[in-house]
């Protein structure tokens, strides 16, 4: 039987900032039965979508139409660069007839890790051990964008000898949400100690999430108060590579 091919959009910030979640995440993918591709790959154009760059985001969603339009899947590690790609490359080339409808069957086979994992694969659990108390961070694009819910809790409550508890207010944003934290600081610090001091009621020594931009916000406010909590993505603990060391941790 032939295996699913698919494209691996692994995004700037893990490119950049967290190789590790991509290798992470490629691992999954191939265990789950696929073959997996990283073509050449830039932005997704979230940045300039947000900003009003109507222009730069659409030539941004062509490139990237272009170099996954091949494969039978598109895979991200992101709620937020997947929300992009499934939910506003169409409207952000609405006015071009021929990108309309590449920019439409891309989004059709755009997937969030963890959802591809569950509900196209069939992964019901992982048989990996990681040893740690953990809350699960939703980003807001995974929920509302990508409706990414029980998915990532359902493989995390499999991972051996993790102890998995839930926030007071799991829906609340953190505070990132890209430009929103450089437009207006002093609120998006407010909103991440909100989330913070969630976290710590739980017990939880580490803040797991499926989108590295709310960890590097999250663990970077934690650092600079002072708070000993670290962070993970989910596709790293899911992975196997509890070894890798944690965002954060030193206060």
């Amino acid at each position: 039987m032939t295996r699913p091919l698919v494209g691996l959009f692994a995004t700037c910030l893990v490119d950049l900032m967290r190789p590790s979640v991509g290798f992470a995440a490629a691992k999954l993918i191939e265990e789950s039965g696929c073959e997996v591709f990283v073509p050449e790959q830039t932005c997704c154009g979230q940045p300039a979508w947000n900003s009003g760059a109507d222009a730069h985001a659409a030539d941004l969603a062509r490139q990237t139409i272009a170099a996954f339009e091949e494969y039978d899947y598109v895979v991200v590690p992101s709620g937020s660069c997947a929300g992009m790609i499934k939910r506003h490359y169409p409207e952000a080339l609405t006015n071009d007839a021929d990108w309309l409808q590449r920019a439409s069957a891309l989004a059709s086979k755009t997937h969030e890790l963890t959802q591809f994992l569950v509900k196209v694969r069939g992964i019901k659990s992982v048989a990996e051990r990681c040893a740690m108390k953990a809350c699960y961070h939703d980003s807001c694009s995974s929920l509302r964008e990508m409706g990414v819910k029980r998915e990532p809790r359902q493989l995390l409550e499999s991972v051996e000898g993790l102890a998995l508890t839930e926030l007071a207010e799991p829906e609340q944003c953190c505070g990132f949400g890209g430009l929103f934290a450089v437009k207006y600081p002093e609120i998006s610090e407010r909103m991440a100690d909100d989330k913070l001091a969630d976290a710590e009621k739980t017990g939880a020594d580490t803040i797991v999430s499926g989108d590295l931009g709310c960890l590097l916000h999250l663990i970077g406010r934690a650092e600079r108060r002072g708070k000993a909590l670290t962070g993970r993505h989910i596709a790293e603990v899911l992975a196997g590579m509890s070894d890798t060391p944690p965002l954060g941790g030193k206060p």
